[in-house]
C-alpha cells in the first residue's frame, strides 16, 4: 500500500472529493487491480467506520459517487410482515405511510449526516482498506500465473532466506526453493535469473508461485526457445531425463524427413545446445534420436557405449543390454549416472550386462533346464540336451504343446513323441498330489483351492507366506501378488488382470455377507 493512499486517503478524509477518486485510480495502477475494487473497499471502510458511530446493530450503508467524489450515507430498513429486529426491519403500515409503493422485502432508506471521522475510526477505515486492496491483489496473482504453469519466466533476486529464493516477477513474486536451485549456483540479491513455473497454489497467506531451475521441463523449454523447429512443431521433444548441473538426455524426433532434430538441436557449431548448456551452469546434454521400437530407443539412449544384444521383456517393463566388455563402465556411466538417465529417459528398466556374464548366464540356464528334463522325463543328456536347444524350457511344454511342434524335431519319432509326453504329464499330475498335500499341511483352506486360476503350486506359495483364509487373500493388491521383486506369485507369470480376478474372488464373500445383513429380519423391521 503506497504512502500517499494510506496517509490521505485513509488518514481523514478531508480533502477535495476529486482527490478519493484520484488516489484510488493511482492504487488501482500500481498494484494491477481494477480501480471498482479499490473503490469498494473504500466504501466498506468507510461504512464499518460509520456503523462504529451511529451503532453496529444498524444497517447503515456507505456510497461513494464514481463521478464526484462525494460519499453519501444511508441507514436501510428492510420491509416485513411482522418485526423481529427493531434497528434493520420496519412494519408494512409504517413502510407504506413513508412510501405508499413499498412492499414486504423492498428496502427504505434513512439518510444520515456525514460524520467526522476520528483517529479510532480511520485507523478501522484504514485496516479494511489495506486488508480488501491486498485480497484484491492476491487474488489478481493467482488469476494471472494460475494458467502460467509450465512458463519460463524471468525474475530478479529479491532476497534470500535459509538457501530459499524469492524472486520479483514485476507483477508478484514466486518461491524458488533450494532444492529446484542447480547444485553450486549462488545468487545474490539484485540477481536477475530464469527458472520454470512449475506449480501456483491459492493459500491462506496469498497465492504461491512456485520455480524450479532443476525440472526437466525447464530444460525442455529452454530448448523451445532456442531451437525454432520446436517452436514450430516440426521437431518434437518427447522426453528429458535431467542430473541437474551434470549431465542430461533429451529424446527428439522431426516430422519433417528433410530436417534431422539432433543436428537442428545442436545447431551450427553447436550454437544452439551451449546456448542451454550455458543457461544450465554447464550441464553435459545428450541428443537422442527418439524412436518407435523400444529396443532401438534404448540402445541409442545408452549412447555413446556401443550395445551387443537387446532382450527385451515387455510383461515387465525390463530390458537387458549386452555390452562388450570394455563398455561397461561407459554404458553405466560414473555412479551409475549414464544407465540410471537412460531409464528415466526411455522409461524401461535397464538391466546390463557384458558378454562373458551373458554367456556364463545362458550356460547356466542351459545346464538347471537339462536337468530338470533328466530328472523329470528320466531322459539321457544327450535327448535333454536337444529338447533345450529346441527352446523348450518345461515341462508343462512338453506336455502340452501340439504334437506337431515336437514331431518337428530331429531324431524324435512318433512313439517317443508320445513316450516323452506320457511321462510330462504324469511328472505334473504327480508334483500336482504333492503340492495338495502339502497345501492342506500348512492350513490353506478349501475355500481359496476352489478359486479359479490358482493352482496347487500357487496354493503352497500363499500357505508359506501366511495367506490361509479367503480373507488374508482378499486383504492382498496385485502388486503383493505378481510385484517382480517380493510378489508371492511372481514365478508363475500371471498378468496383473488375473491377480485382481483372483483377489476379487477372494473378497466375493463379503458382498455377501453385507447382502444377508441388509436383507435380514432386522433388515425388513427398518
Amino acid at each position: 500500500m503506497d504512502k500517499d493512499f494510506e496517509d490521505n486517503a485513509i488518514g481523514g478524509f478531508g480533502f477535495d472529493k476529486l482527490e478519493l477518486l484520484r488516489v484510488a485510480e493511482d492504487v488501482a495502477r500500481d498494484k494491477g487491480i481494477d480501480k471498482e475494487e479499490v473503490v469498494d473497499a473504500m466504501e466498506q471502510a468507510i461504512q464499518k467506520a460509520a456503523r462504529t458511530r451511529f451503532g453496529l446493530e444498524n444497517d447503515v450503508r456507505a456510497e461513494i459517487d464514481r463521478k464526484s467524489g462525494e460519499i453519501k450515507l444511508a441507514r436501510y430498513l428492510e420491509v416485513v410482515e411482522v418485526i423481529e429486529n427493531d434497528t434493520t426491519q420496519i412494519s408494512t403500515a409504517e413502510a407504506k405511510r413513508l412510501n405508499p409503493d413499498a412492499d414486504v422485502g423492498d428496502f427504505l432508506t434513512e439518510p444520515l449526516p456525514p460524520i467526522d471521522f476520528g483517529r479510532i475510526a480511520a485507523q478501522t477505515a484504514k485496516q479494511v482498506i489495506v486488508q480488501k486492496v491486498r485480497e484484491a491483489e492476491r487474488s489478481r496473482q493467482y488469476n494471472e500465473y494460475k494458467d502460467r504453469v509450465g512458463e519460463i519466466v524471468n525474475g530478479i533476486v529479491k532476497r534470500i532466506e535459509f538457501g530459499n529464493i524469492t524472486v520479483d516477477l514485476g507483477r508478484a513474486e514466486a518461491v524458488l526453493r533450494r532444492e529446484e536451485i542447480i547444485p553450486r549456483e549462488s545468487y545474490r540479491p539484485g540477481d536477475r535469473l530464469r527458472g520454470y513455473i512449475y506449480d501456483v497454489r491459492e493459500e491462506v497467506r496469498g497465492p504461491q508461485i512456485f520455480m524450479s531451475r532443476t525440472h526437466p521441463q525447464f530444460m525442455a523449454g529452454l530448448f523451445t526457445q532456442e531451437v525454432p523447429e520446436i517452436y514450430d512443431g516440426i521437431i518434437e521433444l518427447r522426453s528429458v531425463a535431467r542430473d541437474p548441473g551434470s549431465r542430461a538426455k533429451i529424446a527428439v524426433i522431426s516430422n519433417d524427413s528433410g530436417i534431422d532434430p539432433v543436428g537442428a538441436c545442436v545447431g551450427m557449431r553447436g550454437s544452439r545446445v551451449q546456448a542451454v548448456v550455458g543457461e544450465l551452469q554447464g550441464e553435459k546434454i545428450d541428443i537422442i534420436q527418439w524412436s518407435e521400437d523400444p529396443a532401438t530407443f534404448v540402445v541409442n539412449g545408452l549412447a555413446p557405449a556401443e550395445v551387443s544384444r537387446v532382450v527385451l521383456d515387455e510383461d515387465s517393463g525390463q530390458i537387458e543390454i549386452v555390452v562388450p566388455d570394455d563398455q561397461l563402465s561407459l554404458a553405466i556411466g560414473r555412479r551409475g549416472q549414464n544407465v540410471r538417465l537412460a531409464s528415466q529417459l526411455t522409461g524401461w528398466d535397464i538391466v546390463i550386462l557384458t558378454e562373458e556374464e551373458e554367456s556364463e548366464r545362458r550356460q547356466e540356464e542351459f545346464r538347471v533346464r537339462t536337468q530338470l528334463f533328466i530328472d523329470a522325463l528320466g531322459v539321457d543328456d544327450v535327448l535333454s540336451h536337444l529338447l533345450v536347444t529346441e527352446g523348450f524350457t518345461s515341462i508343462e511344454e512338453i506336455a502340452y504343446v501340439p504334437v506337431e511342434d515336437l514331431l518337428g524335431i530331429a531324431g524324435l519319432d512318433a512313439d517317443l513323441v508320445a513316450e516323452l509326453r506320457n511321462r510330462a504329464e504324469q511328472y505334473i499330475a504327480d508334483r500336482e498330489l504333492q503340492a495338495e498335500e502339502t497345501r492342506k499341511e500348512l492350513g490353506v483352506s478349501d475355500d481359496i483351492a476352489e478359486i479359479e486360476g490358482l493352482s496347487a503350486l500357487m496354493l503352497v506359495e500363499l500357505g508359506k507366506t501366511d495367506i490361509k483364509t479367503l480373507d488374508d487373500l482378499g486383504d492382498l493388491s496385485s502388486d503383493e501378488l505378481i510385484s517382480a521383486e517380493d510378489g508371492i506369485l511372481r514365478e508363475f507369470s500371471l498378468t496383473e488382470e488375473e491377480a485382481n480376478s483372483i483377489i476379487m474372488a477372494a473378497r466375493a464373500h463379503w458382498f455377501d455377507d453385507a447382502s444377508d445383513v441388509n436383507s435380514g429380519p432386522d433388515a425388513a423391521k427398518a
